[in-house]
């Protein structure tokens, strides 16, 4: 079964069990190419980056996280053209 209904934002590790935020965020791209992703991760953006585990120019959010910032990172990602 597909989900049929519009995915706006995917919010997901980067570092997960089984399978990758990458991973994820490539499948439900499969299936909902307009959807947005923003990842976290405890490790930093710059540890994430030296990994080659995202590529350059990712949303990305640092733990831990306010409420405040994760609702302003979101509404970025979901203004971003």
């Amino acid at each position: 079964m597909i989900y049929e209904h519009e995915i706006h934002l995917l919010l997901t590790g980067v570092v997960m069990p089984d399978m990758n935020g990458k991973q994820l965020a490539q499948r439900i791209r499969a299936i909902k190419p307009d959807a947005r992703v923003l990842y976290m991760s405890g490790y930093t953006a710059d540890v994430i980056a030296q990994r080659g585990v995202l590529a350059q120019n990712t949303e990305f959010i640092g733990k831990p996280f306010t409420r405040k910032h994760l609702a302003r990172k979101v509404r970025k990602v979901l203004d971003k053209k």
